[in-house]
């Protein structure tokens, strides 16, 4: 299963603060994406950087992203709409720059429009129109002299329009929404934003059960196998993402997402960005974690291949050696718990201080509990 992992942005620990910086820290902590924020607008000397990112990311194997406005509302007016796609208009001819793999863009509010089939059109539409025109923007390939700055133009695809899920009951983006859109236009692909989902299920992804049912419904429903994630931790009530968190102090865990990655994930090719404020120390945190999983995973497997080994030497079925291991175990360990048991324990000896004729202490060491009382160990 391919699996990239990155912070959204420059990490924090980066001494300078360029894209080209970021990435070269990004990959010396073990990571290999990266998520630019181009969430209110791009300045034109940001180009320059976007350019050298790209080249860096076409040379490598390191995986660029970028992420849209964060305010849009395709749902509403036309002016509301045509002033969202010409801020996402930036964002496409960035992403170009960048070699960008995946952009992503939220819709917004409903708007005029009530949930269901004819708000979830409407946002195919625009999805669409988009799609086609990142198309346009990364160019025909008989254009050749005019991208020569740009020659992953050439190697790669178009970046994909991802489509993001939304944290708010009142913003368009549940994930049955999402996934519907994204099987109805190609060229997308569904952004799964962890906490957003949790948030607006009331604390839905408790388990790694929770995960494979998850993924299961994109599976049933969008059909495709890849996808684009944030993770973070997230505080929320009644259904709304209020903000994000460091994901030790939040009730959204990555460890039930390791284990659903580490076992049922292999057809997946999945980019997971960390939105945490912690950036890229929560994104190795999911990384060590993946690790972990994947250690035990393999630890399991050759457990059984031995079972299985020793169980066709002995000429029995392997669930039966499992079942006489598995007593031998509680065998011994009810052993030992009774040797504990049955050693006598040794009382502590109390002494009583000597007495003279007057009845008075003699002055010998007392050994009586009240003595220690102030005793600070």
């Amino acid at each position: 299963m391919p699996l990239k992992l990155g912070p959204a942005g420059v990490p924090l620990s980066c001494k300078g603060r360029t894209i080209v910086e970021g990435m070269d820290d990004i990959t010396v902590l073990g990571l290999d994406a990266m998520e630019v924020q181009t969430v209110r607008t791009i300045q034109p000397q940001h180009f320059d950087q976007y350019w050298q990112a790209g080249i860096l990311s076409w040379k490598s194997d390191f995986e660029m992203n970028m992420h849209g406005p964060y305010y849009a509302e395709l749902l509403g007016s036309k002016r509301e709409r045509n002033r969202t796609l010409s801020k996402m208009e930036t964002s496409l001819q960035a992403g170009k720059i960048i070699n960008a793999r995946h952009l992503t863009f939220h819709v917004g509010p409903y708007g005029e429009y009530e949930p269901g089939t004819e708000a979830n059109e409407q946002v195919a539409n625009v999805m669409a129109g988009v799609v086609e025109r990142v198309r346009e923007v990364w160019g025909d390939e008989e254009e050749e002299e005019d991208y020569y700055a740009f020659p992953w133009v050439h190697e790669s695809e178009p970046s994909l329009v991802g489509v993001e899920t939304s944290g708010r009951q009142e913003l368009w983006g549940t994930v049955e929404e999402v996934l519907e859109v994204c099987n109805h236009v190609e060229g997308t692909v569904p952004v799964l934003n962890m906490g957003h989902i949790h948030a607006r299920g009331h604390g839905r992804l408790r388990t790694s059960e929770d995960y494979a049912e998850l993924f299961d419904q994109a599976r049933e429903t969008y059909g495709g196998s890849t996808f684009y994630c944030h993770f973070a931790g997230v505080e929320h009530r009644m259904g709304n993402a209020l903000h994000y968190t460091q994901i030790k102090k939040s009730d959204l865990k990555f460890e039930p997402f390791a284990e659903y990655l580490a076992e049922e994930g292999d057809w997946m090719d999945i980019t997971i960005i960390s939105d945490s404020p912690l950036l890229e120390h929560d994104a190795m945190y999911m990384l060590q974690h993946y690790d972990k999983a994947r250690q035990r995973l393999l630890e399991i497997k050759a457990r059984d291949e031995r079972r299985a080994k020793l169980a066709a030497q002995q000429g029995i079925d392997p669930e039966e050696l499992k079942r006489r291991e598995e007593e031998a175990a509680a065998a011994r360990k009810s052993q030992l718990t009774g040797e504990v048991e049955e050693k006598p324990k040794k009382e502590a000896v109390k002494k009583t201080p000597a007495k003279g004729k007057t009845g008075k202490s003699s002055g010998m060491i007392s050994f009586d509990d009240s003595d220690d009382e102030d005793d600070v160990f």
